[in-house]
């Protein structure tokens, strides 16, 4: 088996497993960073949401403890091959690069990782959107009982009858600058700090997975923040997807980042980023699952 399919199919599973383990999490995040944006809650129908524990206890009692898992089979769906692509791009971009010294070239070999990873990031994007489309609409409704959507498949029908196919790539500009950086940092500064991880390569598994752990969560909470404005666009703007174009609240990426900050202040751009750092810990677990992954199947170049 090639190193390649080795690595899609190891980022595919890890990535799949941690989403499901973190789906509450994710949830709560979107919910919280698009209810300015949410027509149910604009209008007053469905009161906003104070806080991560006023959401966390409302979700569970007005839509039940399986809501929290909404949209989780549509994440899967976007994220196995998101994932897969990631690392199997990223590993096959970096060997692109000329080989660099750690020790004695640590600009060039920093370069390298953030450069493979945000490109990585930027590729797989592009192939899975309306996936990641339909994923934040999905776990966006607020309705208990009645929902907007009935699923994957309808979600990305009435989009496309209302907006047409190019709605389902609403936001992918500000997706695709935003990605970069994330993916950049995600992948670039895990790779660097394995990189001098002295247990990187140790015997005993709870050490090794343990300091990998510790290098991918400050990882995993470096690249959320340092993306998260521009995320908060794209949901905001994926948010009105499936509406006619005369009805849309923001005109493009920087009509939405003009007005959320006019209107709401620049720190609306972060809504939810405590949910969201409360959910790097399923960013750090598919890289520790990846790394352990391919280790075992001895591909592992770290």
């Amino acid at each position: 088996m090639s190193d390649f399919i080795v690595n899609f199919l190891a980022g595919g599973v890890s990535g799949a497993v941690a989403k499901t383990c973190t789906a509450p999490i994710e949830r709560v995040k979107l919910l919280i960073q698009t209810q300015d944006a949410n027509p149910k809650i604009i209008s007053g129908e469905i009161a906003r949401y104070t806080g991560i524990g006023n959401c966390f206890s409302r979700v569970a009692s007005e839509q039940g403890i399986p809501a929290f898992w909404r949209g989780n089979f549509t994440n899967i769906l976007r994220y196995f091959p998101t994932q897969a692509f990631n690392f199997a791009f990223k590993d096959t971009i970096k060997d692109m690069f000329p080989k660099a010294n750690k020790h004695t070239e640590f600009g060039k070999f920093f370069a390298i990782n953030m450069a493979s990873g945000g490109l990585a990031g930027a590729g797989s994007l592009m192939i899975v959107y309306p996936l990641d489309y339909a994923r934040t609409r999905l776990a966006s409704d607020v309705g208990g009982a009645e929902k907007q959507f009935n699923g994957l498949a309808d979600c990305l029908k009435k989009t496309v009858a209302n907006g047409g196919v190019g709605a389902l790539y609403n936001g992918i500009g500000v997706s695709i600058a935003g990605i970069i950086p994330y993916r950049g940092v995600y992948f670039g500064l895990f790779d660097t700090l394995s990189g001098y991880n002295p247990y990187q390569k140790d015997e005993s598994t709870l050490l090794r997975a343990g300091s990998k752990f510790g290098c991918a969560q400050a990882s995993a909470i470096s690249a959320g923040y340092a993306s998260y404005p521009m995320d908060t666009v794209r949901r905001r703007l994926q948010m009105q997807s499936e509406k006619p174009q005369s009805e849309w609240v923001y005109k493009g990426t920087m009509d939405c980042f003009s007005k959320i900050m006019a209107t709401e202040g620049t720190s609306a751009l972060f809504k939810g980023a405590g949910a969201n750092a409360l959910r790097t810990v399923g960013a750090a677990m598919v890289l520790v699952l990846y790394s352990e992954i391919t280790r075992a199947m001895g591909t592992d170049s770290n």
